[in-house]
């Protein structure tokens, strides 16, 4: 497997799994379904326990101020060609125990919060969700790095060498397939992935 082939398929993430925060200090950025990750990871490497696994290193309850914050600590491990990949860290938080205007309020899914958490940052590692949280890595039609050109020339130059792969099976397509699943799927697919969604 080329290294970057796996970043590849796993850093599109579909708009119906995208979901833009309203409020709080983050609005305005893009939240992406939980289970999207967990459904890409599954079509990745297989079911979780046999294909990629986590194991909970630490969780604990923190105070800062007057709230109280759960943290989860895991090491994700997945399997490519047969082989066990080594731990990927990933430290997940949520709050445990909130000031509110009618007093505090103590969330009992705290630490399960905090594992979907903790998940996604070691997800994130391998390029799961790549492009909402890098946005310059591409356009929308191509699957690899392309940095702006420094004149006409060079951006036709760059136009030329792009590569365009299908997000599911990484085989090549062209340009012209490309913009048409882009347009009809909102996703980088071959003709022949393009029939199975």
């Amino acid at each position: 497997m080329n290294y970057i082939d796996l970043y590849n398929r796993l850093r599109s993430v579909p708009d119906e799994a995208k979901k833009t925060i309203a409020a709080g200090r983050l609005k305005g950025f893009t939240d992406i379904n939980p289970m999207w990750r967990i459904k890409v990871l599954t079509e990745t490497f297989g079911p979780c326990g046999f294909g990629w696994w986590y194991k909970i290193t630490d969780k604990r309850l923190e105070a800062h101020g007057e709230e109280i914050k759960a943290f989860v600590d895991i090491e994700l491990f997945y399997v490519v060609d047969g082989k066990v990949s080594q731990p990927v860290v990933g430290t997940g938080g949520a709050s445990f125990c909130t000031m509110e205007k009618s007093g505090p309020y103590v969330s009992d899914e705290c630490f399960k919060m905090a594992l979907t958490d903790a998940i996604s940052v070691a997800a994130k590692s391998l390029g799961v969700g790549a492009d909402v949280y890098y946005d310059k890595d591409r356009d929308k039609y191509t699957s690899v790095y392309t940095s702006a050109p420094a004149s006409e020339e060079a951006a036709a130059q760059t136009e030329e060498l792009k590569t365009y792969n299908c997000s599911l099976c990484m085989k090549a397509i062209t340009k012209a397939e490309a913009q048409y699943s882009w347009k009809n799927y909102k996703r980088i697919l071959c003709r022949d992935c393009q029939k199975k969604v």
